[in-house]
């Protein structure tokens, strides 16, 4: 008797989690946001790392295969790549959101202003993630209807 009790209740454990994580589905739908992110990360990174939390909160809220995520990086928030250079933490971080489909793109314009080498200062960055203009491209973001988020 008591294993059939223990058996109904992790039963109804699992249908409730289940039903809540399809409520939640239901509740946000499919989502396009851009992250904005043009400052530094301070100490240890602080700053950056929480902006990569709430990242990773958000898709865990509204599912992977719900939500299309773009970071955009201008100015001062290009030291979020630099800095994963040499830490660990910060790689972890990047590559965990790029394996759920995160694009981190970043500015020309900073580029070649501060003379900035994205193939040997940023961490895991390619000729195609680099656009023209920062602030230009959270524009046109926009514009095709993400919802412009700054952590």
């Amino acid at each position: 008797m008591i294993n059939i009790i223990r058996a109904i209740c992790l039963l109804l454990a699992s249908s409730l989690a289940f039903a809540v994580q399809a409520e939640e589905t239901e509740r946000y739908g499919k989502q396009k946001v851009v992250y904005h992110i043009n400052y530094e990360g301070g100490d240890g990174s602080k700053k950056h790392l929480g902006a990569m939390r709430n990242i990773q909160n958000h898709i865990n809220a509204v599912g992977a295969e719900n939500i299309d995520v773009k970071v955009v990086l201008h100015g001062n928030g290009l030291s979020l790549l630099a800095d994963a250079k040499g830490d660990d933490k910060m790689q972890t971080s990047v590559s965990s959101l790029k394996g759920q489909n995160v694009s981190f793109q970043v500015c020309n314009n900073t580029l070649k202003g501060r003379k900035i080498s994205y193939e040997d200062d940023l961490y895991d960055v390619w000729e195609e993630d680099i656009v023209p203009s920062g602030v230009a491209e959270l524009s046109r973001l926009q514009q095709m209807g993400y919802t412009y988020i700054k952590p």
